[in-house]
């Protein structure tokens, strides 16, 4: 549960940050660039944690799974905030790249914490 708060806090610090030097249309495409990988690593790591304390052998088919699973979510929500919310491509991608960027390699770190026994 703490990388998680690590992470979601690091977001919405840095998020914040850019708040201060943007305007409210480019704060919102942040926002909603940083939405989808935040929830989808938070999701992922609820479920490697609680099956890595259970079933360590479980954890590489819940992997493969979940990332199947995450392709068919970032498309949709990709799809979702360009088409439906109408959100400008430029701001929203660059927010979303660099969040995912960022929170998969927070993820990777804890990932290497966990396996090591330090979490």
């Amino acid at each position: 549960m703490r990388p998680v708060a690590w992470m979601a806090a690091a977001s919405v610090t840095s998020w914040l940050g850019a708040t201060a030097v943007v305007d409210r249309r480019t704060s919102i495409e942040i926002l909603c660039g940083m939405g989808g990988p935040l929830v989808a690593v938070s999701g992922t790591w609820f479920l490697v944690e609680w099956t890595y304390r259970r079933n360590p052998q479980g954890l590489t088919p819940l992997m493969a799974a979940a990332f199947v699973a995450k392709m068919v979510f970032f498309a949709a929500y990709v799809a979702v905030m360009l088409r439906l919310l109408e959100l400008r491509p430029a701001p929203f991608m660059v927010s979303f790249t660099a969040y995912f960027i960022a929170l998969y390699l927070m993820e990777a770190l804890y990932l290497r914490r966990l396996f090591s026994g330090r979490v």
